[in-house]
């Protein structure tokens, strides 16, 4: 008997072609020009695994995966065309969709603090440079140090005040700091500020159990980011979308082999990620790939270009489907090449040769057989989706948004007592108290004693030990975020 798979079409010969669910936390790539049909593919997947019961997230770069929420009219040439390819018992389906949106307008609003994003994320964000990046983690080891929470933008400017005010003395104890690099960084907060990306970071922040659901029927929730907006600043999508990843490898659980995977990640554009990185954060996507397979996500790659993707992270992609490619160029031609050879030959085409006639629709198809082997790469019409092809209305969005029970719970920012509020609280107390050590007219201000009394000496006492506490149920995560336990 052979195991649950998601049905992605037929070949020529009207044999069915699928993704076996048991394997389906192998990862995959899904590519092809522009036009071709890979987002029609992505949506039959996230049709398929959402059926079985695994949760998706996906980016929804075009507005055209929101259609996921609504049920396709009926049409002559979908049901024509999944005669061809099946289903069998094709007929059109909404499914379960939760729209999220990190500006909070099509979606409920997507946060996080500044803390579980972590200063290495947080410094490629900013596209900050090795000098720059070390100020920044002393910033938050330093509110790790004094027990100072770092929830958003507006605590870590104050850090960073903080952290220039006492450049002196901090130096003596975590090295160098520069006051130049604490401008540097502040200035690129402002421009971050200006594009409007400081409405990711606060409270209440997201949860990533909400993005696990499944609806009543037992179906996964089909979890769509709004990124039409997000994609004007390519780094913050992709930044956000390898924190998103980074958490989940963090916080679920070891799954092992099971029948399903947990959930399905599908990264749009993923050129994004890689464009420009550096090898040690690339490293670390490649390490997360590797390891979060074993929590049940399966991560799957969508792009253009198959070759966007590096080697080392490409290697880890068991599942490929590839639309037509275009060779016009000898660059091109040498991409079509590389595409070609990542595939188990099939004795009945060349697979060089067909991926650029392909016609929309069309795919050279290859997935994990029984054995976990690499399967033999057959040309396929991709079947059609039961949802709506394309873009819902904006009535239809606010309907399905206001109908969520997380309206409630996310719509509402929260800002509780952080590291501004104290150490405003703290200026304002050194403010008020300086008078009381100006001395007759003329004298000269009181110099800071560098010796503590033994009150503040208490005082650092227990936040130190508090923060130490706190360290051991924060655990640093793999890309600098933190893991609550």
């Amino acid at each position: 008997m052979s195991s649950p798979r998601i049905h992605i079409g037929r070949n020529a010969a009207g044999d069915d072609q699928g993704l076996i669910l048991r394997l389906a936390n192998r990862h995959g790539l899904i590519a092809g020009a522009t036009g071709t049909g890979k987002t029609v593919t992505l949506q039959v997947l996230a049709e398929g695994f959402s059926a079985a019961g695994t949760p998706v997230f996906c980016a929804d770069v075009k507005g055209d995966l929101a259609g996921l929420s609504q049920a396709a009219a009926e049409n002559p040439k979908l049901t024509a065309r999944a005669a061809k390819t099946g289903p069998d018992e094709y007929g059109p389906a909404a499914f379960p969709v939760r729209f999220w949106d990190l500006f909070g307008e099509q979606g409920h609003p997507v946060r996080t603090t500044v803390t579980e994003m972590g200063p290495l994320l947080l410094a490629r964000l900013l596209n900050l440079n090795e000098t720059q990046e070390g100020v920044l983690i002393l910033a938050f080891r330093l509110a790790d140090d004094e027990g100072l929470l770092l929830l958003d933008f507006k605590d870590l400017r104050a850090m960073l005040v903080e952290v220039g005010e006492r450049a002196s003395e901090l130096s003596l104890q975590y090295g160098n700091v520069s006051k130049a690099s604490v401008g540097a960084i502040q200035r690129r907060l402002l421009a971050f500020e200006q594009e409007g990306g400081d409405a990711f970071f606060g409270e209440p922040a997201l949860e990533l159990g909400d993005l696990l659901d499944t609806d009543e029927y037992g179906r996964g929730v089909i979890n769509v980011l709004a990124a039409d907006r997000l994609m004007r600043s390519p780094k913050t999508y992709a930044t956000f979308l390898l924190w998103l990843l980074s958490e989940l490898f963090e916080e679920l659980p070891e799954a092992g082999d099971s029948e399903k995977p947990i959930m399905a990640f599908f990264f749009d554009e993923a050129h994004l990620l890689f464009d420009d990185s550096p090898k040690a954060l690339i490293d670390k996507v490649e390490q997360v790939v590797k390891l979060i397979r074993s929590k049940g996500v399966g991560v799957y790659f969508v792009t253009q270009n198959p070759t966007d993707v590096p080697d080392e992270v490409s290697s880890q992609l068991g599942n490929r489907i590839i639309h037509a490619l275009r060779a016009y160029t000898p660059k091109e031609q040498r991409v079509v090449r590389a595409a070609a050879e990542t595939f188990r030959p099939n004795p009945k085409f060349e697979s060089e040769a067909t991926i650029t006639v392909l016609t929309v629709g069309e795919a050279l198809v290859s997935t994990l057989d029984e054995r976990g082997a690499p399967s033999v790469v057959e040309r396929t019409i991709v079947r059609p989706p039961s949802s709506r092809i394309g873009a819902i209305t904006a009535n239809e969005r606010m309907a399905a948004i206001e109908s969520s029970a997380l309206d409630a719970r996310y719509r509402e920012p929260v800002d509780r007592l952080s590291a501004y509020e104290i150490l405003k609280r703290r200026a304002e107390d050194r403010i008020r108290q300086a008078p009381k050590h100006a001395g007759k007219t003329g004298a000269r201000p009181a110099r800071r004693s560098s010796r503590q009394g033994v009150g503040e000496a208490a005082i650092k006492s227990a936040a130190r030990t508090i923060s130490t506490t706190l360290a051991r149920e924060l655990l640093r995560g793999v890309l600098g975020g933190l893991r609550r336990r």
